[in-house]
């Protein structure tokens, strides 16, 4: 006679409690899935992970007194078979990957549908990443522009990219000199050698390539 699998046992932290309620009420109707507590602080949450030995944490990133990205950082530390999955309202690639080198398996937004929900659940629990789509856009867009912005600087030096992103800044020579510790003289250098290499004729259109080149936004 076989039985079932154990259920995926879920643990909900977010410090508003009309995310907790609505997705532990979600989770009662995903088969497979146990909602095993609701935490509205990271400091409750690990508190909680040490008896509750839940499979999968699913936290928000803003939070009073531990944020989720500490909060990700310590429960994976304490528990390295916890699988994470973040909550959150904001959607920018630099949060996402923050977050997952902090130990998040996966990124949803608030906006991401129940279905999306429970899938980035079971994804987690198999032991693999999964990104909303809203989120993934985001990533495949700023992928493109990094892609876009190493073409534009691939045949400059690394110190004349980082003269190009002070200039960009609005920094002066002096300033730039005494930032990467060379002269005002040498950084004059490197501006005539970018305007040389990048086609252009003065520091605004500098600044321009720069942008593009998303060395500042």
């Amino acid at each position: 006679m076989s039985t079932s699998p154990a259920p995926i046992r879920v643990l909900i932290c977010d410090d508003h409690r009309v995310i907790t309620e609505g997705v532990r009420v979600l989770l009662r109707g995903a088969d497979g899935i146990e909602c095993v507590g609701e935490a509205h602080s990271g400091v409750a949450a690990l508190q909680l992970l040490d008896h509750l030995h839940a499979d999968v944490l699913l936290c928000d990133l803003d939070m009073p007194e531990m944020d989720g990205f500490q909060l990700l950082e310590r429960a994976r530390a304490k528990h390295p078979v916890l699988k994470a999955i973040v909550l959150s309202m904001h959607d920018e690639p630099a949060l996402v990957r923050r977050a997952m080198e902090a130990g998040a398996n996966g990124y949803l937004v608030k906006s991401a549908g129940g279905d999306e929900v429970v899938l980035a659940i079971r994804e987690a629990h198999a032991g693999r990443t999964h990104f909303g789509s809203g989120v993934m856009q985001g990533l495949i867009k700023e992928g493109a522009r990094v892609q876009q912005g190493g073409a534009l600087l691939k045949d400059l030096s690394e110190r004349e990219v980082e003269v190009l992103a002070a200039l960009a800044e609005g920094l002066g020579n002096k300033e730039i000199g005494e930032r990467l510790f060379i002269s005002p003289r040498t950084v004059d250098t490197h501006r005539t050698n970018l305007m040389r290499k990048l086609d252009v004729h003065n520091v605004a259109g500098l600044v321009r390539i720069a942008i593009k080149a998303g060395l500042v936004r």
